[in-house]
């Protein structure tokens, strides 16, 4: 009887925090597109605030965080979905002319970023070098929720973009298997090299093989079902089955859901069944994908105490700059080798890639596997949360602002520019479909090409401001509101 009001008073709770949650996600949503503030920096910085003022212990929300953390599923179970949507958006040709220099910052890049930012920070905070080195692993890899939320809302090219959200997905095994050498070693004892690199293939390797795998079962699943609720159940099974069965074999699950999500985006997504519910699945896990997003940048928040910030401020200025000439040491290099004649990468790339290796929520939940007894563990944490609340916050903005003037959008009004984008391609889509009509355009062909005119579709549907719809349906309601008082008071004043 106890144990059944214990649980009746827990439900209303969780149902307030959830509720709340999303109520929250909407209103800073509503209020970033209307401010232009960047989404990830206001929901940090409204994390803080709860954090703060206590809000987050009355509604119980640290508690859920925690848990979250500390139980190891924040990261099973909020970026596979901020994977598999990123990637099955990546066409194999742009995936194709990216690769290579995506690969090589995820691993190379990784290796000489720890390298420097440990050594900037030995030499210009005065640290311990097994200090400086655990944090240098720490931060290393680029945030995949981050770099993935980011890369979604600023105008960049698409290969730009396919490059950096490609190397975020990728970097994720580098920086744990670097991260655990240099943690052991620190605690233990000096590790191999020949080891830590067979590690690296086997977490790499095995992690893509068991994702293809995944594709490939869920593909023939896909042949069998004809409705759309279904297909999304099946992309549901492919990424959470992916991560869960690549963790079991003690390979990287994040990576299975990478190779998962490209497999089906470019391969799957193109067979005639699952084309019925392409709108469907894509809009599935564009929703999923942003309640992550919100949960990851919210959690940075919550993780963020001010007072320790301002009490480490100057360790989080020194940590920061070491942060980001590791990560110049890494992407001017790299990106210079793979930039020829024949596939130039301009500058503004490569700054727009510097600007792009964005810190957050990976780095705060590894916080949590090293131990109580590591030299100087309080140090570490302070600056791994300042450096990642000034990567969303300073870095973030410097980012929206660089790109806004180096890959600059038309002249002309939006509206304008929305019209005549909206009728050009409703003229393709038109066109498209005489085309398959009349049997000149193979299934395939006709299958990708819709595909980009959705994207294009669904890339206007975000630029089109609905100021002018909201202020005349609140105008109806306030017309409606008064002339029902109005009609109260008549019948009021009229007498029996």
């Amino acid at each position: 009887m106890v144990c059944k009001r214990r649980d009746e008073r827990e439900l209303p709770e969780i149902e307030t925090i959830i509720a709340g949650f999303l109520v929250l996600t909407v209103v800073v949503s509503i209020f970033s597109r209307r401010t232009s503030i960047p989404y990830t920096v206001m929901l940090v910085v409204v994390g803080i605030a709860l954090a703060t003022f206590s809000a987050s212990s009355i509604f119980g929300v640290n508690l859920i965080f925690n848990n979250l953390v500390g139980g190891g599923y924040f990261v099973a179970l909020i970026l596979p979905p901020l994977l598999f949507e990123a990637m099955m958006n990546i066409r194999s040709t742009e995936l194709r002319s990216v690769i290579n220099p995506a690969l090589a910052l995820a691993t190379l890049g990784v290796v000489i970023s720890t390298v420097v930012a440990g050594l900037a920070l030995w030499t210009l905070a005065a640290l311990p070098l097994s200090t400086a080195f655990i944090f240098g692993a720490l931060i290393a890899p680029t945030d995949t929720a981050t770099v993935l939320e980011v890369f979604r809302r600023v105008k960049v090219p698409a290969k730009l973009s396919a490059l950096l959200e490609t190397e975020a997905a990728l970097n994720d095994a580098t920086g744990i298997v670097v991260f655990s050498v240099v943690l052991a070693a620190v605690t233990v004892s000096t590790p191999s090299p020949l080891a830590a690199t067979g590690q690296f293939a086997l977490l790499l390797g095995g992690g893509a093989a068991v994702g293809l795998l995944v594709g490939f079962g869920s593909e023939v699943l896909s042949s069998l079902v004809d409705d759309s609720l279904s297909e999304t159940i099946i992309t549901v099974i492919c990424v959470y089955g992916s991560y869960s069965l690549a963790t079991y074999m003690g390979v990287s699950g994040l990576i299975a859901v990478v190779a998962a999500g490209l497999y089906f985006g470019n391969l799957t997504m193109q067979t005639t069944r699952v084309q019925k519910a392409r709108g469907t699945v894509k809009s599935f896990w564009a929703i999923i994908a942003f309640v992550a997003n919100s949960v990851a940048f919210l959690f940075i928040g919550l993780s963020t105490d001010v007072t320790q910030l301002v009490a480490g401020a100057l360790a989080i200025g020194v940590a920061f700059l070491a942060v980001n000439l590791a990560r110049a040491a890494s992407v001017y290099p790299i990106l210079a080798v793979f930039s020829t004649a024949k596939s130039k990468i301009p500058l503004s790339w490569r700054n727009t890639a510097m600007l792009g290796g964005m810190k957050g929520a990976l780095s705060i939940v590894l916080l949590a596997s090293i131990p109580s007894s590591v030299e100087h563990r309080d140090t570490i944490t302070t600056m791994v949360l300042g450096v990642a609340f000034l990567s969303i916050t300073l870095q973030g903005s410097l980012l929206f602002r660089y790109t806004d003037s180096r890959f600059p959008r038309s002249q002309k009004s939006l509206k304008t520019e929305a019209d005549a984008k909206l009728s050009a391609t409703l003229a393709e889509l038109e066109e498209l479909k005489r085309l398959k009509e009349q049997g000149k355009i193979p299934e395939d062909e006709f299958a990708f090409w819709m595909g980009q005119r959705e994207k294009e579709l669904a890339e206007l549907v975000e630029e089109m401001k609905v100021t002018n719809q909201t202020e005349k349906l609140l105008r109806s309601r306030w017309k409606g509101l008064a002339s029902l008082f109005k009609r109260r008071d008549r019948k009021k004043k009229t007498p029996a």
